[in-house]
C-alpha cells in the first residue's frame, strides 16, 4: 500500500501545476458526487442515482447553479451541508482551501504548492502568495458573514431562528461564490429560485452586493482595501471596476426597457419594483443564477441580451466565469487600436502587452467554439430544446451562470453529461484544460524563427 502511495506521489510531483488543477477539480466532484449519491443526502432516504449526484456535485463545485432536483424538497440536511460545503471550496478554488487547512494544521507551504497557488489564483508572480491566500479566506469569510447577518433580518422573522440563521448562511455563501443554489423551493415552490422576493429591497440588494463582490475577484477587492481612491488603483482593478459597472448599467436599462410591459416578468410591479428587478436581473448575469422574475418568460430580445452578459461573465480570480470582463476590455482596446492606426494597445496611461492579447484572443475563440458546438449537440441530443434554449443552457453552464429556461432537469441523460463538461471546462478554464492536455513538460525556445509571410485579410 505504501508504495502504490509513494507511485501515486511521485506521478504527481511530475505533473504540470494546469494538470493537477484539473485532475484536483475532477476528484472533488467524484467525492461529491459519492456523497450526494449516498440514501442520507435526501429526504426520501433513496438514492438519487449517481449522474444527478454528480450533476449537482459538478454545479456546486463549478459554482454554476444548475440543477437536476429542486434543493430545498429533495435533498435532506446532509445533503444541503455537502452542497453548500463545495460551493465553498469550488468558490475558492480547491488549492485555497487547501492551503487553508495546510495553515491551520501549520504546514509548511512548498514551491510546488505555491506554484499550485499562482495557477489557481491567476497570478503573475510567486512573491506573497501564501499571505494573499490568508487575505483571500479571510475576506471571504468575513463578506459572508456580513451577508448572512443581513438576510437575517428578513429570513429570521419568517422562519424562525435557527432556521433563519441556517438560510440567511447558506444564501450568503452561495451569493459571494456566485453559485444560483437556494433553498426556496419549500417556500414558493420548486425551483422558484428568489422570485417571491422581487419586491424585497434587503434580499434583492443584499444579494447582488454579493454576487458583485465575489464577481469583481480577490485582486482587486485586496487593491481597494489597500488604495481605497479609483486613481490608485492598479490597471487591473480599474478595468475591471469601470467593465463591471458598464456592462452591469448596460444590463439594466436593456431589462428594464425590453421587460417594462411584460405581466409576466417587470409588467404588473411598481416603477420601484422595476429597477430594482432589472438591476437583480442584470446583476445575476455575472454568473450567479439567481432570479427574481421568471426568466422562461422573458421577451426574446431580453434572452438574447442575458446570453451574451452571461458569457462575458465576471472578473478574473473570482467565483465567477466566464470569458472574463478583462478578455472583452482587451479584445474592444485592441480593435480600438486599430481602427486609430496606433502601433500600441494602451489605456489609462499603460500599454497592454502582446501575448495578453493572444491569450483573449485564445480565451474569446474557445469560449465562442465550445458555445456553439455545445448548442449543437445539445440540440441533437435534446431536440425537445429550442435552439435558444439549448444555446442558453449551454452558455449558463459554460460561464458558471446557472440559470436557465429550458428546464436543466429535462436533459437527457447524454445532455447532462454535456452539461458537467461544459460546466467543468467554465470553472477550471478551458484554456488551463487544453494546455494540461497538450503540456510536456517546460517550453523551450525556438531556436529558429521562420521567415515572415503575407495573408490578406478582411
Amino acid at each position: 500500500m505504501k508504495t502504490i502511495l509513494n507511485k501515486i506521489v511521485a506521478y504527481i510531483n511530475k505533473m504540470q501545476p494546469t494538470q493537477i488543477m484539473v485532475v484536483g477539480f475532477a476528484i472533488l466532484i467524484l467525492i461529491g458526487g459519492f456523497l450526494l449519491n449516498l440514501p442520507i443526502a435526501t429526504r426520501s432516504g433513496e438514492s438519487i442515482g449517481f449522474l444527478d449526484a454528480l450533476f449537482t456535485a459538478t454545479s456546486a463545485v463549478c459554482v454554476t447553479g444548475l440543477i437536476a432536483v429542486d434543493t430545498a424538497t429533495y435533498w435532506s440536511g446532509f445533503g444541503h451541508v455537502v452542497i453548500i460545503g463545495l460551493i465553498q471550496i469550488g468558490g475558492l478554488g480547491f488549492m485555497t482551501a487547501t492551503t487553508m487547512f495546510a495553515l491551520l494544521m501549520k504546514k509548511r507551504i512548498n514551491l510546488k504548492e505555491r506554484l499550485l497557488i499562482q495557477e489557481s489564483l491567476n497570478q503573475i508572480d510567486l512573491s506573497g502568495l501564501v499571505k494573499l491566500t490568508r487575505y483571500i479566506i479571510l475576506i471571504t469569510f468575513m463578506i459572508e458573514g456580513m451577508g448572512a447577518i443581513l438576510l437575517s433580518t428578513v429570513f429570521i422573522p419568517q422562519f424562525g431562528l435557527l432556521r433563519g440563521i441556517w438560510y440567511s448562511v447558506f444564501h450568503a455563501i452561495s451569493a459571494f461564490c456566485n453559485a444560483g443554489f437556494d433553498l426556496m423551493g419549500s417556500v414558493s415552490g420548486q425551483f422558484s429560485s428568489l422570485t417571491s422576493y422581487v419586491n424585497n429591497f434587503t434580499v434583492s440588494v443584499t444579494i447582488s452586493l454579493l454576487i458583485i463582490l465575489g464577481g469583481l475577484g480577490f485582486p482587486v477587492i485586496l487593491d481597494i482595501i489597500k488604495n481605497k481612491k479609483l486613481s490608485k488603483l492598479n490597471l487591473h482593478s480599474k478595468i475591471v471596476l469601470i467593465t463591471t459597472g458598464i456592462l452591469i448599467a448596460l444590463g439594466m436599462v436593456s431589462l428594464f426597457i425590453l421587460e417594462f410591459k411584460n405581466p409576466d416578468t417587470l409588467g404588473d410591479l411598481g416603477f420601484g419594483g422595476k429597477i430594482l428587478a432589472a438591476f437583480f436581473q442584470s446583476v445575476t448575469l455575472r454568473t450567479a443564477g439567481f432570479n427574481t422574475v421568471d426568466l422562461a418568460l422573458m421577451q426574446q430580445g431580453s434572452i438574447f441580451i442575458m446570453i451574451i452578459l452571461m458569457f462575458i461573465g465576471a472578473s478574473s480570480a473570482s467565483t465567477g466565469g466566464g470569458i472574463k470582463v478583462t478578455t472583452l476590455a482587451t479584445l474592444i482596446l485592441t480593435v480600438r487600436s486599430f481602427i486609430l492606426g496606433k502601433a500600441d494597445i494602451e489605456v489609462l496611461g499603460r500599454r497592454i502587452s502582446d501575448s495578453i492579447v493572444r491569450k483573449s484572443l485564445g480565451i474569446f475563440f474557445i469560449g465562442i467554439s465550445v458555445v456553439v458546438l455545445g448548442t449543437l449537440l445539445i440540440s441533437i441530443t435534446d431536440p425537445e430544446f429550442s435552439l435558444v434554449e439549448a444555446g442558453f443552457e449551454v452558455v449558463s453552464a459554460f460561464a458558471t451562470v446557472g440559470l436557465s429556461i429550458g428546464g436543466s432537469p429535462r436533459l437527457s441523460e447524454i445532455g447532462k453529461i454535456l452539461i458537467m463538461l461544459f460546466m467543468f471546462m467554465g470553472r477550471v478554464g478551458s484554456l488551463t484544460i487544453f494546455m494540461a492536455i497538450i503540456s510536456r513538460g517546460p517550453r523551450k525556445s525556438a531556436p529558429i524563427r521562420y521567415p515572415e509571410g503575407k495573408i490578406i485579410v478582411g
